[in-house]
């Protein structure tokens, strides 16, 4: 069917769709999709032009356009998002019949950048599905379309396209009356329509009602009423066998040949033509959508790659990373010579040396490592007689973007300065069962100002300041300390938050 209807989830006005396109083909609906290109170049055919879109692009289908996607030589991973008009025209008026183009000379734009970041923040709610995440769906679709109506209403043809005329942007009297013209138009197009009909709805003169047509929109009002009628007989050209006569007279010609000679004026062929050639590529049962559902992970990677910004805000309001170790002592624990230690390798570095204090503290320790990963280390006393006396775990707020920074073998000022910017927070659970008895537990924790510190008193700023001064700054290199004793049956946890670049060790002891 050359109609699709778009199916919502209950409560939730928005689809999204994120797929490598083979093909799509020909069809309308009436709600307004996003097009938004996350990784390579998709063909989209929108009416009588098509357009390849690249990794970036937005483009706004309307409601009611016909249109098809086509892949390329390349992959392609395309974001396809659905409102549901019959929802959202509840909140603003003309939504309808509205016009939003995108196609700006500038691709990096602060309103296409906004709008981009508007669409990562969705596509990361749709994937994380966190608490209440339907109705943060909702509140980025609100925003996205007050942005496209504060700055994606004002268009022009330029070089047998419709572009966005960016210099109109901002003047929301020309939005609302380009708006309620354009609306009009389609809701009339059928019959016999007059600019001074027009006019006077608008209560306008017709020689200034001309001028604001064609000055806005690089079209005069018949050539704008033309496209109108041309675009909408294209739906009875593909969609229906209706003789070519009848569709003329159903969209409003007065004669065939006019419908004619418009039609070929957008499309480049005759109606008939246009009709032979792309009947057999109509949305239908026996010809169906060609995509393949992109993979998380992989839409993960390319939001990432595309709004980098957007996706660390988006993780940093998420909370906490949260890393869950379980350790059972009942099973045999061995020597780890040549575990994989991300925070042993972080301190091979020697801009990071000034924050391995709580490292060092554990290396003297001289243990044995039977736990290791990417933030945390444990270690037990080897005492001959039982495993299961002393234990030590030493946690550090490690990852991805502390690692980058260690490689990159900066000095360590220059490290100093953007561990103050690294806000990054972890939870770290660590469950140890095959415990039982009284425990002492020691907790010697590293703040990030702690570590902050021992990079100042490293670079000898502390040297510079009075006795009094230089005394207080190393008293805040030293750790908040902790004791506790705590009686467990089975199974001992101990959980840790860390903010910045901080870290904890934790000696674990048996008594008695």
């Amino acid at each position: 069917m050359l109609k699709e209807k778009n199916f919502y989830k209950e409560g939730l006005p928005v689809n999204v769709i994120t797929a490598d396109i083979q093909e799509y083909p020909i069809h309308f609906h009436d709600d307004i999709e996003v097009v938004y290109v996350l990784k390579g170049t998709v063909k989209l055919k929108n009416g009588y032009y098509t357009y390849t879109l690249k990794q970036g692009d937005i483009f706004i289908l309307n409601d009611r356009e016909i249109h098809s996607f086509y892949h390329t030589d390349e992959p392609n991973m395309v974001m396809m998002l659905q409102l549901d008009l019959s929802y959202f025209s509840k909140y603003y008026g003309n939504l309808k019949n509205s016009f939003f183009v995108t196609d700006m000379e500038d691709d990096d734009d602060e309103s296409l950048e906004a709008l981009r970041g508007i669409l990562a923040r969705i596509m990361l709610e749709v994937l994380k599905k966190g608490y209440g995440y339907e109705y943060k769906i909702i509140e980025g679709a609100h925003n996205l379309l007050a942005n496209l109506l504060a700055n994606f209403q004002y268009f022009a043809m330029e070089d047998g396209r419709f572009v966005n005329e960016a210099k109109n942007m901002g003047n929301k009297v020309l939005a609302g009356r380009l708006n309620r013209i354009t609306d009009y138009m389609y809701e009339n197009y059928t019959r016999r329509l007059t600019l001074n009909e027009i006019a006077d709805r608008e209560h306008l003169s017709i020689y200034y009602l001309s001028h604001v047509i064609k000055e806005a929109t690089g079209l005069s009002f018949q050539e704008l009423l033309s496209f109108i009628r041309v675009e909408e007989s294209e739906k009875l050209l593909l969609g229906t066998n209706k003789k070519i006569g009848v569709i003329s007279e159903e969209s409003g010609f007065s004669a065939i040949r006019y419908y004619i000679k418009y039609f070929t004026k957008w499309f480049g062929m005759h109606p008939a033509e246009y009709r032979e050639k792309y009947t057999g590529r109509v949305s239908s049962r026996e010809i169906s959508a060609q995509y393949t559902l992109s993979k998380p992970d992989d839409i993960l990677a390319a939001i990432k790659h595309q709004s980098k910004e957007i996706y660390t805000s988006y993780e940093r309001e998420q909370g906490p990373a949260l890393t869950i170790v379980n350790l059972d002592l009942d099973e045999p624990l061995k020597h780890m010579k040549d575990v994989e230690c991300g925070i042993r390798d972080l301190f091979s570095f020697s801009s990071m040396a000034p924050g391995a204090f709580a490292f060092n503290m554990l290396t003297a320790l001289n243990e044995h490592v039977i736990a290791a990963g990417e933030n945390y280390i444990i270690t037990r006393l080897h005492r001959g007689h039982s495993d299961k006396d002393a234990f030590s775990i030493l946690l550090y707020n490690n990852n991805d973007k502390i690692m980058e920074l260690a490689r990159k073998g900066l000095s360590l000022e220059e490290t100093q300065n953007r561990l103050v910017e690294f806000q990054d927070g972890s939870e770290i659970l660590i469950k140890i069962s095959g415990m039982n008895g009284q425990y002492q537990i020691s907790r010697y924790k590293f703040s990030k100002e702690n570590i902050l510190m021992s990079y100042k008193v490293k670079l000898g700023i502390s040297n510079a300041l009075a006795k009094r001064e230089r005394l207080t700054s190393r008293w805040a290199t030293t750790p908040t300390v902790d004791f506790t004793t705590v009686t467990t049956v089975d199974t001992l946890s101990i959980q840790s938050n860390l903010k910045g670049f901080s870290a904890e060790l934790i000696l674990i002891d048996k008594k008695g």
